[in-house]
């Protein structure tokens, strides 16, 4: 048995500018894309009419779930991203160990839903800059302006021939989350980088 100790390695670790650095490109001034390297995330689904269900995760995450379609609500340990009427992406803050799905069966022992760790299956970009829903409009159908998706709210879509999640990071388009899952996440930031030459 090797005694080298495994590291796990993102599925963007071929477009690093240097080896071991995290994913960076682009400029602040127009746009800048980076990654947020292994995000923890959960898949979570549970009746949201279960006010005990409810307790449950307030209790142990300090979590209201979001309950109205395309919004994002912040807890104590873990954001909530509404996925469809009883489904929700949960994910952890940044630079927290990627231990949520196993947190969230903690908090929720004794009751009925259903949890798994995402944490591996997903990347997660950003991208910041006056210039960057120009970007993403390059390849997503959505309307992008601030007075129709906004800071507190999420949704699915496509970038060219991807699926992501979107998040607005603030209230005037400059700034973007986006969950994408890992066996497109080259594709994304290439195509990304692509948009962002244009």
């Amino acid at each position: 048995m090797s005694s080298e100790t495994l590291q796990q390695q993102t599925p963007l670790a071929g477009l690093y500018a240097d080896f071991g650095q995290p994913l960076r490109h682009g400029s602040a001034g127009q746009v800048l894309l980076n990654e947020l390297p292994l995000v923890g995330l959960a898949n979570l689904r549970a009746d949201p009419g279960s006010g005990a269900i409810l307790d449950a995760l307030r209790s142990g995450l300090g979590l209201d779930l979001p309950l109205v379609p395309n919004t994002v609500a912040q807890g104590r340990d873990a954001m909530a991203l509404w996925l469809g009427p009883d489904e929700w992406l949960l994910r952890a803050p940044s630079g927290a160990p990627a231990d949520l799905a196993a947190h969230v069966e903690a908090a929720l022992a004794g009751h009925w839903f259903a949890v798994t760790d995402q944490t591996s299956g997903h990347s997660v970009v950003r991208l910041r800059g006056p210039g960057a829903r120009d970007v993403l409009n390059a390849g997503c159908p959505l309307d992008l302006h601030p007075r129709v998706l906004t800071l507190g709210q999420c949704a699915q879509s496509h970038f060219f021939k991807a699926s992501v999640l979107l998040r607005p990071l603030d209230g005037h388009g400059d700034g973007w989350e986006l969950i994408v899952r890992r066996s497109f996440a080259d594709y994304v930031v290439r195509m990304l980088l692509d948009a962002m030459r244009g």
